[in-house]
């Protein structure tokens, strides 16, 4: 068999295949909270080995762009319930993805119509969030210049993650993702480029990645090291994210830190597939030394690659993003070398005036079985 489609054990959570369902917006939920077609689409992907949700908000200062159900009221912890135990009748494990977009956010979705919040008070150049254009009217508007967190407030944020953690335990998540890629709020702080701070929280390395650590030790804290995983974006370009000095030195420090904290996982995203920078050339392989925990990737894999990288031990697990929007028994197609379907990009996100188009009503593959001819 495939190594791909092998069991794994992540850190105590049992998973059958090594195949990982990458974190999607997808803009689907009306009210920001999780209902019946968010349950059909994440029940409908559950052969995935491990399910990494949409960035779930931990708070309304969090959220960047509309109809994204979050874990911070009562209301999305109950809905987010009924996910969960529609995965886990069909035999899957999810994790969700907890996110603060930072600075990637629109005063028009924010709490009492606010500057959203980042490290420095700088905006993203030509970058959009998914807000209200108008009343009634959602689409894409260039990000609001945000305000500099104060240091206590730092701490605060912090706290909204524990809280969204608590919430996702209870609405029966597996482990939590903590979102810490693709210029949202912590690589907001960990880029040396955009965080010009003179506290704690910037300056050196160190410094940088003080808010991202605290974070991590504070839910393991709360729900154990073993089912707290981050995502990070290596030499991540996207929202106006730039170079910097000693980048990689930065980034594999971070590695090695993060070796030393019994997470989940590390979950790594390439940013080529979605028009960024790549990361460079033999760097994967300096994290990998670095950090030796569980590693996931995600970026353009099909199921060749897959196996070459779990073969050759550079990967414990593969992500696959776009491939499960429109294939929801992906992992079937790919065991069977069954044609893989199109999505549509045009309905990535947004309800598009139907709940179902495009999101729970991609089919499964129909295969014809071949018959024995006589000889």
């Amino acid at each position: 068999m495939s190594t791909l489609f092998k069991p794994y054990d992540l850190a105590g959570t049992p998973l059958a295949n090594r195949v990982v369902m990458a974190p999607m917006t997808r803009a689907r939920a009306q009210d920001d909270i999780p209902d019946e077609h968010t349950v059909l689409y994440y029940a409908q992907r559950a052969s995935a080995g491990l399910i990494i949700s949409e960035g779930a908000p931990i708070s309304r200062e969090g959220c960047g762009y509309l109809f994204n159900p979050g874990l911070y009221n009562d209301a999305q912890t109950q809905g987010w319930r009924r996910v969960t135990d529609a995965v886990h009748a069909k035999g899957g494990k999810i994790f969700a993805q907890l996110w603060h977009v930072g600075r990637m956010s629109h005063v028009s979705i924010q709490p009492d119509g606010g500057a959203p919040v980042s490290s420095v008070a700088v905006g993203a150049a030509r970058s959009n969030a998914y807000a209200w254009v108008a009343e009634g009217q959602p689409g894409p508007v260039q990000a609001s210049t945000p305000r500099a967190l104060e240091t206590h407030e730092v701490r605060r944020v912090t706290a909204d993650f524990v809280d969204a953690a608590r919430r996702a335990m209870e609405a029966g998540f597996d482990g939590i993702e903590l979102h810490g890629a693709n210029g949202y709020l912590f690589e907001q702080f960990l880029n040396g480029a955009l965080n010009t701070r003179t506290d704690e929280y910037g300056g050196s390395i160190a410094n940088r990645q003080r808010l991202l650590l605290e974070t991590l030790d504070a839910l393991a804290a709360e729900i154990g090291s073993t089912r707290v995983g981050v995502r990070l974006s290596p030499f991540g370009r996207l929202f106006d994210m730039h170079p910097y000095a000693q980048e990689a030195q930065a980034w594999l420090s971070l590695a090695a830190a993060l070796n030393e904290r019994s997470l989940a996982y590390v979950h790594l995203s390439d940013q080529l597939t979605i028009g960024a920078e790549a990361i460079p050339a033999g760097f994967a392989t300096q994290f990998r030394q670095a950090y030796r925990g569980t590693l996931i990737a995600a970026g353009g894999f099909n199921r060749e690659l897959a196996e070459v990288v779990l073969e050759k031990g550079d990967l414990d697990l593969v992500a696959f993003g776009r491939p499960f929007i429109a294939n929801p028994d992906l992992v079937a197609r790919m065991q069977h070398h069954w044609p893989l379907a199109d999505a549509d990009r045009a309905t990535f996100y947004g309800i598009n005036g139907s709940p179902t188009r495009d999101y729970t009503d991609y089919p499964t593959a129909t295969v014809t079985p071949v018959r024995a001819t006589r000889p």
